[in-house]
């Protein structure tokens, strides 16, 4: 919906919305948008933004892409069915590939920006954007999509599809995210014995703050000498001297084929 608003708004674009669900629809209908159907929208669209979940895109994939206009783009918003290689193929089609980075801890935000997590709204964001098949006049139309959906943007990179993949699912959800819910577990183990809750819940929001700005350059106070030890036998305690693999290319590989299989890796 945060990409459907920012669509409706942009008056470089005329959408048609393809909605089956009825509580879908009733989203849209909150902005005085009705559904489309597939095939009218298909009939003449020069991109088609496929906004579902990674399990479903292989299959709908299949449905759609015989149907639409040679020169026609293909959009994902996340790169694991185009690296999975699930995506139905047509030569004479260009595939584009794009994520945010959603707004960053640190910023510059105040007032309600400030509480825009995801962005798309009132935060500003970098974006990610990869070309999987088509010429780089392609990519420029893709990007500038891509500015369009996500606004307000801040940055756009380029990278590969692999690249994007190594970002997400590797780097921000098999690792950042994994870390960021164990932070959690911790504070309710804290609270499980016996630290009042509210005073868990300061101490370690603080405490994920300092880190960062120190690990990431924000400040330029390092970890005293007894933060450093414990760091280290943290590391040791919590971490597989081996965690780093999942970032092999058939690691990779396997974590995208999982989500778009909706299984656990191996």
């Amino acid at each position: 919906m945060r990409l459907t608003r920012n669509l409706t708004e942009s008056s470089g674009y005329s959408v048609a919305y393809v909605e089956p669900g009825a509580e879908g629809a009733a989203r849209l209908a909150t902005l005085g948008i009705s559904p489309t159907l597939a095939d009218e929208a298909l009939s003449d669209a020069e991109v088609v933004i496929l906004a579902l979940p990674d399990a479903h895109l292989g299959a709908i994939s299949e449905e759609l892409v015989p149907n639409m206009a040679t020169g026609a783009m293909l959009v994902t918003l996340d790169p694991a069915a185009a690296h999975a290689g699930v995506l139905a193929h047509r030569d004479d089609l260009a595939y584009f590939v794009t994520h945010p980075c959603h707004p960053p801890v640190f910023n510059d935000e105040t007032g309600e920006a400030k509480k825009d997590f995801f962005g798309g709204v009132l935060a500003k964001q970098a974006i990610v954007c990869a070309l999987m098949q088509g010429s780089e006049d392609d990519y420029a139309r893709g990007a500038a999509l891509a500015e369009a959906m996500y606004a307000p943007v801040m940055r756009s990179h380029r990278v590969s599809v692999e690249q994007m993949a190594i970002l997400e699912p590797a780097m921000a959800e098999t690792v950042t995210a994994c870390c960021i819910t164990i932070i959690r577990e911790a504070m309710d183990e804290a609270i499980r014995r016996g630290v009042p809750a509210e005073a868990a819940r300061d101490f370690m929001l603080g405490h994920v703050n300092i880190p960062l700005a120190i690990v990431f350059g924000e400040v330029d106070s390092p970890f005293s000498d007894g933060a450093k030890l414990i760091i280290e036998h943290g590391r040791r305690q919590i971490f597989r001297e081996d965690w780093k693999k999942v970032f092999e290319p058939e690691s990779v590989r396997d974590q995208v084929r999982a989500i778009v299989e909706n299984r656990t890796p191996a």
